[in-house]
């Protein structure tokens, strides 16, 4: 593996000293970018494809029937959206651990770490297939209309496969992060998309088999991701942090699944406020094209937020290798790069949206009241694409740092105590519509932005460095390690 150094090209023997003026401040943004991109074009790369398995499917499904789309679009949002939140929480507690693991050079038991989070994901995605199972009653209970709890309820029993796949990806993706080795998985992903995509046609269209059809391809996709990607793993590419199945993993189960709902419940709380939003737009007058439209909007949004996604892994990768290495002040400056990029980004995103306004909700559906609709809802998509880009650096920071416990309570306060309340109230109160629900819950993001800050402003990056190493004892797994170690001595003549 190509090291970060060599990219940079200049030595992470210690911390970074003072910078000296504004011309040093430009050479080492340029050097610190150098590091980010390396794993941010990859890793934007997987983003962009993984998120556009289930959204080709969901653009096809446009074209099969209104119904069909706004059904696709609810299990994507309200029932896959629900469990990708939990599971996807619960393997960024990976993250925090691989990568500080890895920057303080301790990887043997990274494989270990790997193997308890795919018991305790596979575990939990055993508990929300129930979720799939009795969707249908969940979603009328929740008050979607009969014909779209239907749908989406069916569709949702097809797309268990899926959730199993998550449980056993989301870990996997966070450890080969950890090791900067995101290439990899950008390869596979893009072998997986156009195949994806020539397939979900054929069958969807083609075959004329619609949402069945859809749902058999965007199983098959995942796991085919999936297994790619354990294959890889398993040939012996990533050295000593894996050295094969063990006992170990069923070792500390308890106290790592401690740690893995602490992230969840932080992922979670951002995921879910955004399947919000497809929700509530399902309670207004004319549902069908309401959540058609919107979910038209989500859809563009989560292809563009994939980009500060590619940026919310790399940084997330540079902080806690880091931290764990003890240089505090590059884990600071890491974190001014990202903002600085990912913002100037998502402005560019979003100044080419809205002067393609007239064109792209074509590609999205053959109904001109939900084109219309979409074009409305275009400048709001473009301030949120932009916002957007700013909040999940700040994310990938928290996690990073392993701050997961105190970012679920400022996302509490900042979403659903401010944000949703303002969101109804502007939506239905006030009669809104889509709009008003939408510009209250994008207040909300906001207002977390401004706190974030504040708390990133306010840290102390060398006590951040110190907890880290603490952290690495606590959850590394020290007494673990030190068993391994002894292993091998024994082992030897």
């Amino acid at each position: 593996m190509q090291n970060l150094d060599d990219v940079s090209g200049q030595d992470d023997g210690g911390d970074m000293p003072p910078i000296s003026g504004l011309r040093d401040f430009f050479r080492r943004f340029a050097a610190e970018s150098r590091k980010l991109w390396w794993l941010a074009v990859p890793a934007i790369s997987t983003s962009i494809c993984q998120y556009s398995l289930g959204a080709v499917t969901q653009v096809l499904a446009g074209h099969v029937s209104t119904l069909a789309l706004a059904a696709v679009s609810v299990e994507n949002s309200v029932i896959a959206g629900f469990s990708l939140g939990v599971l996807l929480g619960m393997g960024s507690a990976l993250e925090t651990l691989c990568g500080q693991a890895y920057g303080a050079g301790q990887v043997e038991m990274m494989g270990i770490y790997l193997q308890r989070s795919w018991i305790i994901l596979f575990t939990s995605a055993l508990l929300l297939s129930l979720y799939y199972v009795f969707a249908t009653p969940l979603l009328r209970l929740i008050g979607q209309t009969p014909a779209i709890s239907s749908a989406a309820g069916k569709l949702s029993l097809w797309m268990i496969p899926q959730l199993f796949a998550y449980a056993l990806n989301f870990p996997t993706a966070k450890f080969l992060q950890a090791q900067s080795k995101v290439m990899v998985m950008a390869v596979i992903s893009a072998v997986a998309l156009p195949l994806h995509g020539v397939l979900s046609w054929w069958m969807m269209l083609k075959l004329r088999w619609g949402m069945a059809g859809g749902a058999a391809v965007l199983n098959v996709s995942w796991w085919l991701v999936q297994v790619a990607q354990i294959v890889y793993i398993a040939t012996g590419a990533c050295g000593r942090a894996w050295s094969g199945f063990s006992r170990k993993a069923f070792k500390n189960l308890r106290g790592f699944a401690r740690l893995s709902i602490a992230s969840a419940v932080m992922i979670c709380l951002e995921v879910w406020y955004f399947m919000a939003l497809i929700l509530f737009a399902g309670y207004l007058k004319n549902a069908q094209v309401s959540v058609a439209a919107l979910s038209i909007c989500m859809n563009i949004l989560g292809w563009m937020v994939m980009v500060a996604f590619g940026i919310n892994a790399a940084v997330s990768v540079r902080v806690s290798n880091e931290l764990g290495a003890g240089h505090p002040k590059r884990a600071k400056f890491s974190l001014i790069v990202a903002t600085i990029t990912s913002t100037a980004i998502g402005t560019a995103i979003s100044m080419t949206l809205i002067a393609l306004r007239d064109w792209y909700p074509e590609l999205f559906s053959n109904d001109e009241e939900v084109r219309t609709v979409v074009k409305q809802l275009t400048p709001l998509l473009a301030l949120c694409i932009i916002i957007n880009n700013i909040q999940p650096v700040l994310s990938g920071v928290a996690v990073g740092a392993g701050w997961q416990g105190v970012i679920a309570y400022v996302n509490i306060g900042c979403y659903y105590i401010f944000g949703v309340p303002l969101g109804l109230v502007l939506g239905y109160k006030l009669k809104f519509g889509v709009k008003g629900i939408w510009c209250g819950m994008l207040t909300g993001t906001v207002v977390q932005i401004c706190v974030l800050s504040g708390i990133i402003y306010k840290t102390s990056w060398n006590k951040e460095a110190s907890l880290a190493e603490a952290r690495i004892r606590k959850w590394g797994g020290e007494k673990d390690r030190e068993e391994n170690e002894a292993e091998m001595q024994e082992k030897v003549p």
